[in-house]
């Protein structure tokens, strides 16, 4: 029986021309983070699973994460995040690093989930994350951060929202305004985060089994409805609107409002689904109705840092995964017709392989892509494969050519041919690759 073509359920193969379209990603979220002073960093794809089980959550740990027991006889995980990870970075280096510092990584990761629209088993993921920053600016930054990567590719504001809330806002309503134990905080956060995944009789139904005999009967479940409900700051019950957590958010607003972030909105229901999140969430929604999930979040987490044996560091951040954002990007159609690697497909007429280094050196060493055809194959079939390619430029050399130092050079998409000296030939093609 013949082995599979089709890769491990959940991951992708990247043929040329997908990668041509992930580099431009990637070239585009580094050119947004990078704007704002951020700096690239990386770590191994293996870690200890102990991290993970610190603060990720039971979900991510116990369903979702790729572990074994290497030959040492060590617990060890294929990272589902990057978060613990640069904390452990940050927590090794703790009194050397200058603060605030700011860190952006674009790793691969892994998760055992059910693979469907939005969601894959195996994805890439831009991390941003500013460490050493307690005020407000910080939490502004994030967002101006998310907001700018996704205008770098020519998004507008009416294609996407910015939902945010606050877990110390959450925790005021729970415990406070509510009245729940710790143990009901934790089980109705959960389900709060799962809500908009689930029938609304059977989410109000999962309330009600939260709730003790007496917190029923008080209609707990009714006021926990009714809270979910609110849509605005300003909607909220007068004693949780006194919170510091609630004016920390309605600070926020303000200072994204006159930033011009006019899509930021306050949204009681965004929870994110890591424990380690401290205070002020948020997650970016696409507006087509096409993507329905959530494209990308991240939030405050001041205490993972510290879990590693040293004073905690206050830090923010955010995740972009590649799938969603690409779904966004073609239902937008944001992403480009994009340039072939290949500047020129050269094919060899006669037997001058060795004669034609010279010029193909010259071609190279002056910062131009060119690809060998010396195949002898019929000409027609070798300007087949250079179209199949998707390649524009296609250079004869041939004895001729050789000896007057002047070359045809045909473009594969208008038909039109030119004869060029090597100096012309180098800077016509920078010349269209610039201009493209």
């Amino acid at each position: 029986m013949p082995l599979s073509t089709q890769p491990y359920k959940g991951a992708r193969d990247f043929y040329p021309e997908d990668k041509r379209i992930q580099k431009y990603m990637f070239s585009k979220m580094r050119a947004a983070v990078e704007r704002f002073g951020y700096e690239e960093y990386d770590a191994p794809i293996i870690e200890n699973l102990e991290i993970y089980k610190a603060k990720s959550g039971e979900e991510i740990v116990n369903d979702q994460t790729y572990t074994f027991t290497d030959r040492g006889g060590r617990e060890v995980a294929i990272r589902p995040e990057m978060t613990p990870t640069v904390s452990r970075m940050v927590a090794a280096r703790r009194q050397e690093l200058g603060y605030p510092l700011r860190l952006y990584s674009i790793p691969n990761l892994w998760r055992y989930e059910r693979p469907q629209r939005g969601r894959l088993r195996e994805h890439w993921q831009l991390n941003v994350d500013l460490f050493g920053d307690s005020a407000i600016s910080a939490e502004h930054e994030t967002i101006l951060v998310a907001d700018a990567m996704l205008k770098e590719f020519g998004a507008t504001r009416s294609m996407y929202t910015i939902n945010i809330n606050s877990r110390k806002l959450m925790d005021f309503i729970m415990i406070d305004f509510l009245g729940l134990n710790l143990d009901q905080v934790h089980t109705l956060s959960k389900l709060i985060d799962r809500m908009h995944k689930m029938d609304k009789s059977l989410f109000v139904s999962q309330v009600h089994d939260v709730l003790t005999t007496d917190q029923k009967d008080a209609g707990l479940s009714h006021k926990i409805i009714d809270v979910l409900a609110v849509t605005s700051l300003n909607d909220l019950p007068d004693h949780v609107k006194e919170s510091e957590a609630a004016k920390t958010l309605i600070e926020l607003m303000e200072i994204l409002a006159d930033s011009g972030v006019s899509n930021a909105k306050f949204d009681i229901t965004i929870m994110r689904g890591f424990d380690y999140y401290t205070d002020v969430v948020f997650e970016v929604y696409d507006t087509d109705p096409t993507n329905s999930r959530s494209m990308f979040g991240g939030g405050r987490y001041d205490g993972l840092v510290g879990l590693f044996g040293v004073d905690p560091v206050p830090t923010i951040g955010f995740g972009c995964g590649d799938v969603t954002l690409q779904n966004f990007l073609e239902t937008h159609n944001l992403i480009p017709e994009i340039q072939h690697d290949i500047d020129i497909y050269a094919i060899l007429v006669g037997e001058d392989y060795k004669r034609s280094q010279k010029l193909l050196a010259t071609l190279r060493s002056e910062g131009l892509n060119v690809a060998v055809d010396n195949s002898q194959r019929k000409l027609s079939s070798q300007l087949k494969n250079a179209t199949k390619k998707g390649i524009t430029y296609v250079l004869f050399i041939g004895s001729n050519e050789i000896e007057e130092g002047r070359y045809n050079l045909k473009n594969l998409v208008t038909g039109e041919e030119q004869t060029l000296s090597p100096e012309r030939i180098i800077s016509y093609v920078l010349d269209q690759r610039h201009a493209a």
